[in-house]
C-alpha cells in the first residue's frame, strides 16, 4: 500500500506525543521497569551456560527474570556513570552474547550512552577504520577484544576501559567491579529525548567500507512500534534470536529471549540439534534467523511443533527454503520475511503463503515479492540516478510497475551516517511538505517496484545491477529464473567490462556433490533462451563456494565474484 506524505508525517511525530503522555522518556530501556513490576519473575534472557555431558547439549542455565534485569542494569549503569561513562559518551561494545551483553546495553540505553557496535568479524583493516571513525570515548571489551585493540591500535580515543572478564595489564577496571560498586544506586533513566543519539550501528559492508548509521532514540522506539504491530507480537512469548541485536527489542515486548549455542557471525553452521534442543526445552513460540540458518533448518527437516512464528532477514529467502519451513510448522503459523536494512526496519513484510503464491512469478523473473509497506511508512519508487539527490525536487517518481530506486520515509528511517557526510549525502534525500516542516527520505540503495495490487517488488541492489548494451539487467530478476536448474544451488549475476557496455555472466554454486558438465551447460543455456531471451547471457561460470558477507552469511558479494569472473573470461579468450 501507498503511504501519504501526511499521514507519514503524524506518525513521524508520534512517537514523542506518545511518550510525553505516558510521562516516560524516549528510550527502548524505559519499558524495563514496568515490566518489572508487572512480571517480575517472567525470564527475560535465557543464556547458555556450561556443556552439558552426556548428549553434548549447551545447558541453558544462566537466567535473568525482568525484575533482575532492570535491577542489575541499574547497578551497572550506575557504575559506569561514576566512572564516566554517561550520557552521550561514545561506547565501543565488544562482548559476546551473554548475560552482560544484555545488562551492559540496557545499561548504557539507561544512562544515555551511546553504545558502538560493529561486526567482529569484518576486514580488519575494515573494523579499525570503523572505530576510527566512530571516534569513541570508551571502550567495553571481553579480554581477547582489548588485547587485539592494545596490538592492533583499535579506538586510540577511547580513555575510559573497561574489561567483561578477568582484566590483565591494559589498566581500566572490569564490569563486574562497576556494578559492584552501583549495587546502591538505585533506579537509572536519563530523560533521553527522541532526537538524542542512541547508538551507532555499522553496516555489515556487504556492498562496500561498513557505515555507522546514527540511530536516535525514536529510531529504536520506532522500530518496536511497527515490529510489534506487523507481527502482532505480544508479551509472554519465547523467542529465539539469532541474531544477538534482535533479542535487544524482545524485552521492549515482554518476551522471553533464549540465546542460541551457535556462533552468531557464522549462522550457516549452526547445529539444528543444538536449536532444536532449545526449542523443545523451552517451548520456543518464535524464531528469528538469517536466510542461511533457515536453510540449515530446512536441510535438517525435523517438525517445529511449538513455533507460531517464523522470521527471516537479511537477504530474500529462496522460495524452496519458504515451502521446507512452513511444513515443518503447524498448520496455523506464519513465515514473516520483513524488507528493510540497518538504515531502516521494517519497510515491508510478506507473509510465506504469499511467497508461495509469487513463486513461479518470481521464477519466472518478476523479482521477489517483499510484500506490503508496514504504516505508516512512506514509500515511493525514483527514477535510478548514481549522484547525490539533496533535495525531493530533484526526484522523479515513478509508475506502478517501473523499476527504480526504492526510497523510504518514517518511524525508523534514519538520518545520517557518523562522520561520513559523503555517504550520508548519497543516500538522504530532504524533502518539504505541504506544511513546511521537512523530513528525511532514505535511498535504500536497492532497486524495485510496485505491482498493481500495491506489493512492493525487490530486484536487487542498485549497484550490482548489470549496464549492457540491451539494457540494465537486476539480480533479483535474472538469478531465481537459474536457481531451478537441477544441481545448482544459487546464481549470482555480475557484469563484465565498462558500465552501457558490460558482458552479464552468470556465476554458478553447484549443490553437494554436483559437478559442471556439458548438460548442465546446456540447461542453463536452454533456461536463457525460454525466460530471458533478450538479456544476452552467454557466459556460465562454476564456482566453488561464493563469497557472503559476514553478519547473515546470505549475501553474495557479487562485486569479488566481478572479479573472479573477469579473471576467467580472460583466461578463456
Amino acid at each position: 500500500m501507498r503511504i501519504f506524505h501526511e499521514v507519514g508525517r503524524r506518525a513521524r511525530n508520534s512517537v514523542s506525543g506518545d511518550n510525553e503522555r505516558m510521562n516516560r522518556p524516549c528510550n527502548i530501556a524505559a519499558r524495563l521497569p514496568e515490566l518489572a513490576r508487572e512480571r517480575p519473575d517472567q525470564i527475560a534472557i535465557r543464556c547458555p551456560g556450561r556443556r552439558g555431558a552426556g548428549n553434548g547439549m549447551a545447558a541453558y542455565d544462566v537466567t535473568l527474570d525482568y525484575r533482575q534485569l532492570d535491577a542489575r542494569s541499574d547497578a551497572m549503569a550506575a557504575g559506569l556513570a561514576g566512572y564516566g561513562i554517561g550520557r552521550g559518551v561514545r561506547t565501543v561494545v565488544m562482548v559476546r552474547p551473554s548475560p552482560e551483553f544484555f545488562l551492559l546495553m540496557f545499561a548504557l540505553f539507561k544512562l544515555g550512552a551511546v553504545p558502538v557496535l560493529v561486526d567482529p568479524g569484518i576486514d580488519r583493516r575494515a573494523l579499525k577504520q570503523c572505530l576510527d571513525e566512530a571516534q569513541p570515548e570508551a571502550f567495553i571489551g571481553i579480554p581477547l577484544a582489548h588485547v587485539a585493540r592494545l596490538l592492533l591500535r583499535w579506538a586510540p580515543s577511547a580513555t575510559r576501559l573497561v574489561t567483561v572478564g578477568r582484566r590483565l595489564g591494559w589498566g581500566g577496571t572490569t564490569l563486574a567491579a562497576l556494578e559492584r560498586a552501583g549495587a546502591k544506586g538505585g533506579p537509572m533513566l536519563a530523560a533521553t529525548e527522541g532526537e538524542d543519539m542512541a547508538a551507532i550501528l555499522f553496516t555489515s559492508g556487504s556492498t562496500g567500507v561498513p557505515k555507522g548509521v546514527v540511530y536516535r532514540h525514536r529510531h529504536f522506539v520506532g522500530q518496536i512500534e511497527l515490529l510489534g504491530r506487523a507481527f502482532g507480537m505480544e508479551a509472554g512469548g519465547v523467542d529465539l534470536p539469532t541474531f544477538p541485536p534482535f533479542a535487544l527489542f524482545d524485552p521492549a515486548l515482554g518476551l522471553t529471549s533464549v540465546i542460541p549455542d551457535m556462533d552468531p557471525t557464522r549462522p550457516a553452521q549452526a547445529d539444528p540439534a543444538r536449536l532444536h534442543d532449545a526449542i523443545q526445552r523451552f517451548g520456543i513460540t518464535q524464531l528469528f534467523g538469517s536466510p542461511a540458518l533457515m536453510r540449515v533448518l530446512a536441510r535438517h527437516g525435523r517438525p517445529l511443533p511449538t513455533v507460531t512464528r517464523v522470521t527471516s532477514a537479511g537477504a530474500p529467502v529462496p522460495p524452496d527454503v519458504v515451502a521446507t519451513i512452513r511444513g515443518l510448522l503447524p498448520a496455523d503459523a506464519q513465515f514473516w520475511t520483513p524488507y528493510g536494512a540497518t538504515e531502516c526496519l521494517p519497510v515491508a513484510v510478506v507473509e510465506g503463503r504469499e511467497l508461495e503464491r509469487t513463486r513461479a512469478a518470481t521464477e519466472a523473473g518478476a523479482g521477489t515479492c517483499v510484500g506490503s509497506v508496514v504504516e505508516p511508512n512512506d514509500v515511493r519508487i525514483i527514477a535510478i540516478d548514481d549522484a547525490a539527490l539533496a533535495d525531493w525536487s530533484q526526484v522523479r517518481v515513478l509508475a506502478t510497475g517501473e523499476v527504480g530506486e526504492i526510497t523510504v520515509a518514517g518511524p525508523t528511517a534514519t538520518d545520517s551516517y557518523f562522520n561520513r557526510p559523503q555517504a550520508t549525502a548519497a543516500a538522504k534525500i530532504g524533502e518539504t511538505l505541504a506544511d513546511g516542516s521537512t523530513r528525511i527520505v532514505h535511498r535504500m540503495g536497492d532497486v524495485g517496484y510496485f505491482d498493481a495490487q500495491g506489493r512492493l517488488w525487490f530486484c536487487g541492489r542498485k549497484t550490482q545491477r548489470v549496464e549492457t548494451a540491451r539494457g540494465p539487467l537486476y539480480t533479483e530478476q535474472v538469478e531465481p529464473v537459474f536457481n531451478t536448474v537441477a544441481g545448482v544451488a544459487r546464481t549470482a549475476l555480475v557484469g563484465v567490462g565498462a558500465a552501457g557496455a558490460q558482458v552479464p555472466v552468470l556465476c554458478v554454486e553447484l549443490q553437494r556433490g554436483q559437478a559442471d558438465s556439458p548438460a548442465l551447460q546446456d540447461a542453463l543455456r536452454a533456461k536463457a533462451a525460454a525466460r530471458l531471451p533478450d538479456a544476452g547471457l552467454q557466459h556460465f561460470l562454476v564456482h566453488p563456494a561464493f563469497p557472503v558477507d559476514i553478519r547473515h552469511n546470505a549475501k553474495i558479494g557479487r562485486e569479488k565474484l566481478a572479479v573472479w569472473a573477469s579473471a576467467e573470461l580472460e583466461k578463456r579468450a
